[in-house]
Order: structure tokens, then C-alpha cells, then sequence
């Protein structure tokens, strides 16, 4: 099985996969959100009578909604929950994780390191990728775009679906084909599960419909998932496991803190002596928790500052090492 690396970060655990110095496949978890596995007591603030549903509060001030009820749950009463999918980004909103009550003893949700030994993968854990940054993941996730030769794909997560729209200028035969293998590259880097609808140009022969179909399998082949084939309208529907929020939608609905991750990683990765300056756009000052700079500190034995600096796009920050 192929072999991933995996950083543990300040507020970020990441785990990539290589091919040479390429990233193929990627997974991002924060700790300290409700994450899939995870078994914890919670208390029960909200319930429709005569709902099986209702609203739970975790330790950590998020909330879940909890399926499948006890008669005797109310309001105020505490239950022992498993978070069965992740809280989720939404234009103005933010989804609520699940969760669903549960008779076993409290436990962590796995690790990644632990997920990918139970799916039969070779994992390292080490201080640094062996390879890359992550710099252009991270700058496709936060345009929200992919280029190919001829066209490009445009993410967009809506409240139903990540929407997938592929444009370009090639035929649309052409087009839709040339967007296969760098859209199914795409799906894995970005780690995107749950539903997925792809806009592929529109076919008008059955025939050219079917190639692409054949050719999206092959590109998707080991990717557990389920699919539509492609309609009169060139719409095809994914629909894969919701484990984690994916780049796309953290890129999209906590941009600042994502930013904030990928600055404290440019961080502790300095070399050279000197203090470190931290500077970025103002809105990543509230994501940088004084724990976090606490161990930026610890990790590098280095004095850590801040200056904002409006200049810099949200996306943008930068840690440069200055004298003390």
C-alpha cells in the first residue's frame, strides 16, 4: 500500500501522500473540533417533543445534532454521543456536526496515523514532509480553482453539494475528457468526500457520454465511492464518505483559519537565527491563540511577534526570522 507522511502541527494534524515531490492525496484535521470516532459526553439542549432528534452541547462548546434519541433523554440531561460526521462550512452559516447516542467508554477519535494504519496504508510521522510544502494545494484550495491544459475546474461548495464546473475552450468533447484525470487528482489531494456534483459540458451523443463515463471509472478506480452516469446535460453525481471537512471547504468558510495554520507552519520551519516575525492580514491576529504562539516558541526556541499588515491578502502571511 502506498506510504503517508504525516506533520503534526500547531492546531493542524496534515497527511499527505507523495508521488516523487507531488502531493496525490492530502487529509487536514484540527484538533479540538468534534472529528469522526470521537466518543464524549454531552448535554442535551434542545428537543422537539416527541422528536428523536434534538441538539447536543460537547465539552468543548460545540454542538451536534443527535439522532435516534432515548424516550428519556430531555432537555438538560447528559449523554454519551459519537461524533458520526464533522461540522461543515456554509455561506452565512455553519452546519452542525452528527452525532448518535452510544454504550461504550469515552475515547479520542482516531488519529490519522491510526485511520490510515486500519485502512492497510505504511505511515511516518515525522517533524517535516520529506518534499514540498504544500504551498500549491494550499493555493489551488484558496482560489477554489484547478487548470488543465484547455480548461479549468472551479469549486464551489453550496449547502447541498460541492459543485464541480469544468470550462475551458476545447471542444466539449475534448473538454470533458481532458477534465477527467486532473478532476479525479483533484478529489484526492483536496480530500473531498459527501456529495459532489460535476458540470461537464454538454454531449450530445449518447456515445461521447459513455466514454466519459468509462473514462471517469478508470480515473476514479480505488476511490470508494458511488455514481451517477452522465446525463443528457452533462451532469454526473459523486457521492464518497464525509470524514473531514475538505481543503475546499475550509479554504472557502475558515480561510482566516487556515491561513493562520499555514503560517505557523511556514514558522517552525525557519532556518537561521533570530526571532521570528509572524505578519499577515489583521483578521489573522483572533485565529492565533497565545497557546498556539506558546509552542511556536517552545518547538523552535525562538521569540515569537506579530504585526499586521493589511497589505498582505488574508491568504498571504509571512514569517521571515529578524534580530532579537
Amino acid at each position: 500500500m502506498a506510504e503517508w507522511w504525516i506533520e503534526e502541527g500547531i492546531g493542524e494534524h496534515r497527511a499527505i501522500r507523495l508521488d516523487g515531490a507531488r502531493i496525490v492525496a492530502a487529509r487536514v484535521e484540527w484538533p479540538g473540533e468534534l472529528i469522526t470516532g470521537m466518543v464524549e459526553d454531552a448535554k442535551l439542549v434542545s428537543r422537539a417533543a416527541g422528536s428523536q432528534r434534538g441538539t447536543a452541547r460537547f465539552a468543548n462548546g460545540d454542538e451536534a445534532l443527535v439522532d435516534k434519541l432515548p424516550r428519556s433523554a430531555s432537555e438538560g440531561a447528559r449523554l454519551r454521543l459519537e461524533v458520526t460526521r464533522p461540522a461543515l462550512g456554509e455561506r452565512g452559516r455553519r452546519k452542525l456536526a452528527r452525532a448518535r447516542p452510544i454504550e461504550e467508554a469515552p475515547r479520542p477519535a482516531p488519529s490519522l496515523a491510526e485511520q490510515l494504519r486500519a485502512e492497510g496504508h505504511e505511515v511516518r510521522v515525522v517533524r517535516k514532509f520529506p518534499a514540498g510544502d504544500g504551498a500549491e494545494l494550499l493555493a489551488e484550495a484558496f482560489a477554489g480553482e484547478v487548470t488543465f491544459p484547455g480548461g479549468s475546474l472551479q469549486f464551489s461548495p453550496t449547502p447541498a453539494m460541492l459543485m464541480i464546473d469544468v470550462d475551458g475552450t476545447l471542444d466539449p468533447g475534448k473538454l470533458a475528457l481532458g477534465a477527467v484525470k486532473p478532476l479525479a487528482e483533484a478529489l484526492r489531494r483536496f480530500d473531498v468526500g459527501g456529495s459532489v456534483g460535476i458540470d461537464f459540458p454538454t454531449l450530445a451523443s449518447k456515445e461521447d457520454r459513455r466514454v466519459v463515463d468509462e473514462a471517469l471509472a478508470a480515473a476514479l478506480a480505488g476511490w470508494p465511492h458511488d455514481r451517477t452516469a452522465m446525463n443528457g446535460f452533462g451532469f454526473v453525481q459523486l457521492v464518497a464518505r464525509l470524514e473531514r471537512p475538505s481543503l475546499i471547504h475550509r479554504a472557502t468558510f475558515q480561510r482566516a483559519g487556515l491561513a493562520a495554520r499555514k503560517l505557523l507552519r511556514q514558522a517552525e520551519h525557519l532556518l537561521g537565527a533570530g526571532a521570528i516575525l509572524l505578519s499577515g492580514h489583521p483578521a489573522l491576529e483572533a485565529q492565533l491563540n497565545p497557546e498556539w504562539l506558546a509552542e511556536l516558541a517552545r518547538r523552535t526556541g525562538r521569540e515569537v511577534r506579530w504585526v499586521a499588515r493589511p497589505d498582505l491578502a488574508l491568504e498571504a502571511p509571512q514569517a521571515q526570522l529578524v534580530p532579537r
